[in-house]
């Protein structure tokens, strides 16, 4: 018999067999036992949890003559038939491949005929978010009012592309990613069935590679056993076959970034590189690692979380105090931005080399995080008794004049005249400003000069009424930005002022009050078109 992938080989086949999902198991087994079967579910998750498996089981379930604490009994010939395939009663879709009106559309003529035997149609639909528009909606009916004796489970990795009235119509079951520790486990009670040794370090690994997905813990298992077959899987030849790198690489290359030392660190990118180490893995993996010691630095109680020995906690410490965690922060900013560029790019290694040099040489940025990086390492210096000298000047930087720039003269304050023009080039000024306060601007009513030669911006707004805008350009900032605005245009500076209308009296209808209103407070009221 030709050989078949653990993934394949030890699907699970009764719901006590299903690792990680006891929300969902524990629902639908109380749904069999107590007979409340609904007519459409939607299983809905990451990849490898299981959400086929389960679907499979379910649909086993409901058709077994003789089902136990609602699970399948495995024994009787409908089980039989739908393990092996055979069975008329369960129809299984890929949406990927038929997602058209005609595949539904088959199915829907398909729903009139009862089952010949057993209690259950149950239509399996896969990447059921691949379905086109047209056949979402030959589907819609059916699934609303099914026949008593059809299932339909609706299975898929992006349910945020099915249409609300698809979801509506459906149980929804989140499927969760699986814990570490859970698929460890899982893996370990396979590799004692298979009678293949394994250390517990590697599965450990495998089982954080797998990143919350059973199936993908498995298939990376399996490749690991075939390459070392008939020997111990060890954590080391667990690194080898993934392309991962050991800790104590990215303890070294750690030290030599904190140092500076970028000949080290692009030595050290060699000799991984030589390895044959995966590049994009390498990035992921340092950026957790120094994740991990940034955790540290947070927090004394960070054990369990990091899900790591006791010897390499220590070790860790050791690396965490070498480090500030402003700093650590940066490196994961830095890395974190690598990683999503060298997911596609043919030059990965320069992209690599070019990070390390900013880790080791803060200096070549001018961000808040490098500053901070640069002020610790001359703390350090200074801490060390190291001497931080200036970089001597060239004669001829020396004698030559200063390439300082000269203080501006601050500019005149525009007159009354000058302000007025302001006013009637309005729509000019609101050109230049940004939108929110160009929106909360067009709501003025009146803009006008008063006698200091202040622009006035007037607003109608009744006592007890929110005064969102007039608050708004109170703002210092806001008046500012408005200032700066209309220095540009005119080379002058002029002065701000908001004032609120609560008479009651609309100053674009009716002026006598308004005028009267603001005279009093020297505002000569000149009005213009919005």
């Amino acid at each position: 018999m030709s050989y078949m992938a653990l993934y394949r080989k030890f699907r699970p086949q009764v719901f006590e067999d299903v690792k990680g999902q006891d929300h969902i198991v524990t629902t639908l087994q109380n749904q069999i036992k107590s007979d409340r079967i609904g007519h459409a579910y939607l299983f809905t998750g990451t990849r490898g949890t299981g959400k086929t498996t389960v679907a499979k089981i379910l649909a086993r379930t409901l058709n077994c003559e003789n089902p136990k604490d609602g699970c399948p009994c495995m024994e009787c010939a409908m089980c039989k038939a739908i393990t092996a395939g055979n069975s008329l009663n369960v129809i299984e879709m890929d949406a990927a491949s038929n997602n058209g009106v005609d595949s539904i559309r088959q199915i829907v003529e398909e729903v009139a005929y009862p089952p010949t035997e057993g209690k259950y149609k149950v239509y399996i639909i896969d990447e059921v978010h691949m379905l086109s528009v047209g056949a979402f909606n030959a589907l819609l009916k059916t699934l609303e009012e099914p026949p008593s004796y059809v299932v339909f489970i609706l299975a898929t990795t992006e349910v945020h592309k099915i249409p609300i009235t698809i979801l509506s119509r459906c149980q929804r079951y989140d499927f969760h990613r699986i814990s570490i520790d859970t698929i460890a486990s899982r893996l370990k009670e396979l590799m004692d069935k298979e009678g293949v040794d394994v250390e517990d370090k590697a599965i450990r690994y495998i089982a954080k590679a797998a990143d919350g997905s059973m199936r993908d813990g498995l298939s990376l298992l399996d490749q690991c056993i075939a390459f070392y077959i008939g020997q111990t899987l060890t954590y080391d030849n667990v690194l080898k076959v993934l392309g991962a790198i050991d800790t104590e690489v990215f303890s070294r290359l750690l030290r030599n970034i904190v140092g500076g030392e970028v000949t080290q660190c692009i030595n050290t990118l060699e000799e991984i590189i030589t390895q044959g180490r995966d590049l994009n893995q390498f990035v992921v993996d340092f950026t957790w690692y120094l994740r991990n010691l940034m955790l540290l630095k947070s927090s004394d109680d960070m054990e369990e979380v990091l899900e790591m020995s006791s010897d390499n906690i220590a070790l860790l410490k050791e690396e965490a105090n070498m480090v500030d965690t402003e700093i650590l922060m940066r490196y994961i900013q830095v890395l974190s931005a690598l990683s999503n560029e060298i997911k596609y790019a043919t030059g990965k290694r320069v992209l690599i080399e070019i990070a390390l040099i900013k880790l080791c040489k803060p200096e070549m940025e001018q961000d808040i995080s490098a500053l901070n990086n640069r002020m610790a390492n001359l703390e350090k210096k200074l801490e060390k008794g190291v001497p931080v000298v200036m970089a001597p000047q060239s004669t001829s930087q020396a004698s030559a004049p200063s390439l300082a720039p000269a203080k501006k003269e601050p500019l005149p304050a525009a007159i009354p005249e000058e302000v007025q023009q302001i006013v009637s080039k309005w729509s000019m000024l609101l050109g230049k400003l940004p939108v929110n306060i160009k929106t909360y601007l067009k709501q003025a009513n009146m803009r006008t000069v008063n006698d200091k030669g202040e622009l006035v911006i007037i607003y109608d707004q009744p006592q007890g009424s929110e005064r969102m805008a007039g608050d708004f350009l109170n703002r210092p900032e806001v008046i500012n930005e408005i200032e700066l605005a209309i220095q540009e245009m005119i080379n002058k500076t002029v002065k701000i002022k908001v004032e609120i209308n609560s008479s009651g009296v609309n100053s674009q209808d009716t002026k006598t009050d308004v005028v009267d209103f603001f005279a009093s407070k020297g505002i000569e009221i000149e009005t213009e078109d919005n």
